[in-house]
C-alpha cells in the first residue's frame, strides 16, 4: 500500500511532531484536535520548529512553505477520509483512545490502517475494538518526534504482515529507523528505561549519591546523553510512575514496584520541568 495522505488525531506535542516529519516528507497531513484553539496552537509549533530548521540551515525556506502548505487541520473526523493511514496520538489514557479508534473506525474505508502512538497500552486490545483488527497496529514515535530517529512498530496479535510492511516501508520514508516489537507492556524501549529510572529514584532514595552524582555516573559511564532523574523530570514523574503502574500490574512481579521517593514526589506535585519542580529546580 502507498501512504500518500497521512490523518493524525491529536496535535499535541506528538502529533504536531509527527505531523512535521511528514509534512517535511512529502506526505499529505490532516491533523485533527478538538477545537480550533488547539489545531491551531499544535500547526503553531510546527511552524516554530521549522523556522528553527532554517536558521540551522537544515531546511530552505521554500521547503518551510512545501511543508506547512501539506498540512490541513481540521476539528472533523470526516476529514480523514483521503488518508490510507490514521495515526492516533492522543493522551496516554485507555478509555479515551478506545473512543478515539472507534470514531476512526466508524468514518474511513475499511482498507485504511489505523495506528496508535502509545507508549504502553495493549495494541491487542485496541485491535479488538475495531472492525479491521488485521489493519490495526503500534507506531510508537519518541520525543522530540523531529529529532529522535526511532520508531518502534508494535504488532498485535491480529496484525497482518500487509500492514505491517506497509507501516514499516512509511517509516523509513519519514527519515526514521523502524524496529519491529511483539506487543507487550512497554514494548522494547520504555520496558528497559522506566525500570532504570525507578532504580534510580531507589538509589537517590538511599542517599548512596546525590541526583547530580547519579546522573554524572550515569552519563560518563554508560555515554549516556542525559542522566535518568533528568530524564525522568523531562518525560514527568508522573509519567514514568503510570508506566512502573503498569508493569506491576500487567507482569505481576515485584521487581517493578515503583520506588516510595517516586510516589511521594508526585503525590507532592513535583513533577520535572512540566511543573518547574521534580528532581531538580526549573526557572518558570
Amino acid at each position: 500500500m502507498q501512504i500518500n495522505t497521512v490523518g493524525i488525531i491529536g496535535a499535541g506535542t506528538m502529533g504536531n511532531g509527527i505531523a512535521q516529519a511528514c509534512a517535511v516528507s512529502g506526505i499529505q497531513v490532516v491533523m485533527v484536535d478538538i477545537s480550533d484553539a488547539a489545531v491551531a496552537k499544535g500547526l503553531a509549533t510546527v511552524t516554530a520548529s521549522l523556522e528553527r530548521l532554517i536558521k540551522k540551515e537544515k531546511l530552505t525556506a521554500t521547503e518551510r512553505d512545501a511543508a506547512l502548505a501539506r498540512i490541513k487541520t481540521s476539528t472533523s473526523y470526516e476529514d480523514l477520509k483521503p488518508a490510507q493511514l490514521v495515526i492516533e496520538a492522543a493522551t496516554e489514557n485507555y478509555e479515551l483512545k478506545v473512543k478515539i479508534v472507534k470514531q476512526i473506525d466508524a468514518i474511513v474505508g475499511p482498507e485504511v490502517i489505523i495506528a496508535s502512538n502509545t507508549s504502553s497500552i495493549s495494541i491487542t486490545k485496541l485491535a479488538a475494538v475495531t472492525t479491521r483488527a488485521d489493519r490495526f497496529i503500534g507506531m510508537h514515535f519518541f520525543n522530540p518526534v523531529s529529532m529522535m530517529a526511532l520508531v518502534e512498530i508494535i504488532r498485535g496479535l491480529q496484525t497482518s504482515d500487509a500492514t505491517h510492511d506497509a507501516v514499516h516501508a512509511m517509516a523509513k520514508v519519514l527519515g526514521k529507523t523502524p524496529i519491529t516489537v511483539k506487543n507487550a507492556p512497554g514494548f522494547v524501549v520504555n520496558r528497559i528505561l522506566v525500570p532504570m529510572i525507578n532504580e534510580a529514584f531507589f538509589v537517590l532514595s538511599e542517599g548512596l549519591a546525590s541526583a547530580e552524582d547519579i546522573d554524572a555516573g550515569m552519563k560518563l559511564g554508560c555515554n549516556q546523553p542525559i542522566g535518568p532523574l533528568a530524564l525522568a523530570d523531562m518525560v514527568g514523574l508522573d509519567v514514568c510512575l503510570a508506566v512502573m503502574d503498569v508493569y506491576l500490574s500487567e507482569f505481576g512481579d515485584s521487581k517493578y514496584r515503583a520506588c516510595p521517593l517516586l510516589k511521594e514526589m508526585v503525590a507532592a506535585g513535583r513533577l520535572g520541568r512540566k511543573t518547574g519542580q521534580g528532581v531538580y529546580q526549573y526557572s518558570a
